[in-house]
Formats: structure tokens, sequence, C-alpha cells
């Protein structure tokens, strides 16, 4: 009797798991399908410009994001330099079931990893400047573990070599240097060939890719989606409005209908 208790209580717990581990929603799909790919972004604070937004709350901007089209959200959880906190992602989680939500930090070890996952996050940022390539290659195997799709970060095309060690599900280029914060959206379509072209060389499946920061025009989004991305991520130019969930509905108009 008490082998059989404890083998119902063990298949309870599994259930359980496999329900807590399971994959949510897929940020890379939704970007895929996405005519516009906004990765919608709540961000209070930069260490380059200070506060952006510093009296809102993540209640009153990321429903209005999702309601208004965004393709993803991201949730910047640094709370020194950004101004965010972690529990930002519980908070909203509810509200925003369906919209993926990319958390939006410097992931350097697996309990972070761990902590995204309970968060209720679908994706995490790596980036490669933070990381080598064998401590990406064991976060990257521990995010798909645990059903958490990864969007790896790269500036310098050498850093491309990373894929060696493990494609991601999204690749992105942040167009801001993380060294001297200098931004040039032009770094996306000047990187652009050499990411396709090191996907294909390593035979790997084909991660969405996505051009971050900088971004302030739809025009500049239809020309990177003609050279292939498919997600863009942008928030500064939302949360220095008074309504970021409308400044993000009138850009995503602009995108599809302009």
């Amino acid at each position: 009797m008490t082998t059989d208790i404890l083998h119902d209580i063990v298949a309870h717990k599994r259930r359980d798991l496999d329900f807590l581990l399971r994959k949510r929603v897929s940020m890379a799909e939704a970007l895929h399908r996405s005519p516009s790919g906004i990765i919608a972004e709540f961000k209070r604070k930069s260490p380059s410009k200070g506060w952006i937004h510093a009296d809102v709350e993540p209640e009153q901007v990321i429903p209005h994001y999702a309601s208004g089209g965004a393709a993803a959200l991201s949730i910047l959880t640094n709370e020194e330099y950004f101004g965010g906190k972690p529990e930002y992602i519980p908070r909203v989680r509810s509200q925003v079931d369906l919209c993926p939500i990319l958390r939006k930090e410097f992931v350097i070890d697996p309990y972070q990893v761990y902590e995204s996952k309970f968060l209720g996050a679908d994706a995490i940022l790596l980036i490669a400047a933070d990381l080598a390539p064998e401590e990406y290659a064991d976060l990257l195997q521990l995010a798909h573990r645990l059903n958490l799709e990864v969007l790896l970060e790269v500036h310098d095309p050498m850093e491309l070599e990373y894929l060696a060690a493990g494609v991601p599900d999204m690749l992105g280029v942040n167009n801001r240097s993380l060294g001297t914060f200098h931004t040039d959206v032009q770094h996306s379509f000047d990187i652009a060939e050499a990411m396709k072209e090191t996907v294909t060389r390593l035979n790997g499946r084909q991660p969405v890719l996505v051009s971050e920061s900088g971004i302030s025009n739809p025009d500049v989004v239809k020309r990177l989606r003609q050279v292939g991305f498919r997600g863009f991520l942008i928030g500064e130019c939302f949360m220095r409005e008074p309504d970021p969930g409308q400044a993000l509905a009138n850009f995503i108009y602009a995108v599809e209908h302009s």
C-alpha cells in the first residue's frame, strides 16, 4: 500500500513538473508570423541616458503593448542600471498570456535560467560579449531543457562563431556597442549577410534574425525586413512617450500600412 501511494505521489509530481516546464508560447514563431515583428520593451532607465520614464509601472504599459499589436514583449529586470525588477514578469504574466515575454537581463549563471522559467518568461537573452563560447553552450542547453527559447545577441561579427557551440532560436545584433554606447542601425545592415552565411555554413537550423536598439523609424523596419530581419527590439522610442502603448500602435500601423 505504501509503495502504491508513493508511486501515485511521484506520478502526480511528474505531471506537475511537465506542466511547469512546458513551452508556453514560442517567441521565434510569433516573430516569424508577425507582419511587423516588433518586440516592445519595457525600459524605465538607461545606463547612458539615465531615467527614461521613472514613474511608470509595468501594469500601465505591458498590457497595452500586447493589445497594441506587439509580436513579443521584452522586460528588463536589471534594477541598478535599467530600473527593472525580476518581479515585473510575474506581475504582468496573466495579463498578456498569449504574448511571449523575453527576460532582458545579463544572464551569466544557470541559476538565472531557472529563475527566468520560474518568473514566467518564454525566452531569455544571452549576450556573447558576456560569455565564453562554452558558457553560452551550457546556458543554451539548459534553457532548452526548460523549454525556454534563447535570443543570442552579438555585436562584433567575430561573435558569430558562437553559433558553432549551438544555434539559438533567435540571433540578434545589438546596434549599440556595449563598450562605447555608440548606436547606429546601419550596423544591422552591415552584418546581415554575415549572420545568414554563418548559419548556412554551420548547417544549423535557421534562427529568427533580430535587430536591437536605435530603431525609431517605421521605414527602417521595412528596410531591415528586406534584408532578412523578422524581429525588431524597440524600447526607448516608445517609453519616452506619455503613452507608450499608443506610440507602439501608431508605429505598427505605419510599418504595416504606409
